[in-house]
């Protein structure tokens, strides 16, 4: 992987541990970032060693939003030609294999949204979560109006984006906008163990689950259920899917081969 500026990248085993870097604006999203993070995450999915990502900030914050400073002087028509930070905003939701958000500190207006892309949140109790693009005369641009929606409802969806309040750790897990709330020391582990669990599966059934989840939100429930059978069906031709019943009727750990 080629030098970053923008961003860090460790590997934990067959998890990688994407870090934004840029603490001197507490992560804010530049261009250079976006870029950057849409370069790592192609390198990410062609790598067959890599199974689960970990995406994370700092304790101070995840990403407090879009870079305001670079973003004030655009001009509609190189929005319209050229999408700005919009070019990349697809990179997270667009990526097959699973990403867990670790959240300490602001995860604001694009930084809530980046996190929102990834399958799920684990957050610091020190977490803060908004949408308060209302408030510099502008609107949610990375999909946030509409994840925030269908994570916590319509009414608390309208209370943050018109008038740009910030939730907490505690009230996002009661919503259903985060999973887990851990220890400000712990939220990190925690989000890597549960990167290891996932990474010991099956990954072509942890593709499956991930998909017929996403199909929950995007498709009817007689469509995402019937999807889900045959999906559901089609684990029993993995080898995969034998090995894993017959270790539990064995009593031992499964050995799986991801095929």
């Amino acid at each position: 992987m080629s030098e970053l500026q923008y961003l860090e990248v460790e590997r934990h085993g067959a998890v990688a541990l994407v870090r934004l870097n840029r603490p001197e604006v507490l992560n804010a999203l530049c261009m250079g970032l976006m870029q950057e993070m849409a370069e790592v995450f192609a390198q990410l999915e062609a790598d067959e060693s890599v199974a689960v990502i970990v995406l994370t900030g700092n304790d101070k914050a995840f990403a407090a939003g879009a870079d305001i400073a670079e973003m004030k002087e655009v001009s509609y028509q190189y929005m319209l030609e050229d999408g700005g930070l919009t070019r990349h905003c697809d990179t997270i939701s667009n990526f097959k294999k699973p990403v867990i958000a670790a959240v300490a500190g602001y995860a604001l207006g694009g930084g809530c949204e980046l996190a929102m892309m990834c399958d799920f949140i684990i957050a610091a109790e020190n977490a803060r979560f908004g949408q308060p693009e209302i408030t510099i005369g502008t609107i949610p641009g990375f999909g946030g109006s509409q994840r925030l929606t269908g994570l916590v409802g319509k009414s608390k969806a309208m209370d943050m984006c018109l008038t740009g309040r910030m939730m907490d750790a505690a009230e996002a897990e009661r919503s259903g906008l985060v999973s887990r709330v851990e220890p400000i020391d712990a939220y990190l582990d925690v989000a890597l163990q549960a990167a290891a669990t996932i990474a010991g599966f099956s990954r072509p059934v942890v593709a499956m689950a991930k998909e017929v989840v996403e199909l929950a939100l995007e498709t009817p429930l007689t469509q995402g259920i019937k999807s889900e059978r045959q999906l559901f069906k089609a684990t029993f031709a993995l080898d995969d899917q034998k090995e894993g019943m017959a270790a539990f009727v064995e009593k031992r750990k499964p050995d799986f081969k991801h095929r």
